[in-house]
């Protein structure tokens, strides 16, 4: 039987959006009816951007694509986002075989909290295993850093990653 109406939901913080951010929602919207990029808040993240800020670097990024939009939750489990809003998958991406045990265990409990969603797993090209929000953020500040980070942020993050950048140097000095 076929799935009519396939929903699927790829939540991150986004902080900031990546390329390989990108390569999942391009290939979720090729896989799914409709995706739904959902920004998670987590307590025990300090966010670069603001939750507003990353919200809208996703939606600048997402144009041209009719089947994604733009969502959020706050302090609730993942599942349970999905289920409000009629998701069916969660979309996940496994770039090592740490992910993979991380990813593993999350969908064994989400599965638990609702049987009737279903964790797909997307793999990226090799070129895209090290690109996480993390690295990027770690890369900001030498002479430099924009070169590099520009090969792994969409140009309107760069844009505005240098402004934030230049905002921290004004406040320090």
């Amino acid at each position: 039987m076929k799935i009519q109406n396939r929903i699927a939901v790829y939540a991150g913080t986004f902080d900031p959006v990546t390329i390989g951010h990108l390569w999942m929602i391009k290939n979720g919207a090729s896989v799914f009816d409709k995706l739904i990029v959902a920004v998670g808040t987590n307590p025990d993240k300090k966010c670069y951007f603001s939750l507003e800020d990353r919200i809208a670097m996703l939606q600048e990024t997402i144009t041209g694509y009719d089947n994604v939009t733009v969502g959020q939750y706050t302090n609730q489990f993942l599942i349970k986002y999905a289920e409000s809003i009629g998701a069916r998958f969660v979309l996940r991406g496994i770039r090592s075989a740490a992910d993979y045990e991380y990813e593993k265990s999350v969908s064994y409990v989400n599965s638990h909290l609702s049987s009737e969603i279903v964790t797909v797993f997307f793999l990226p090209p090799r070129e895209m295993v090290e690109i996480s929000s993390s690295v990027v953020r770690g890369l900001i500040g030498p002479e430099g850093w924009e070169t590099v980070v520009s090969k792994y942020v969409p140009a309107c993050v760069l844009e505005r990653l240098k402004l934030a950048h230049g905002a921290e140097v004004k406040t320090n000095l």
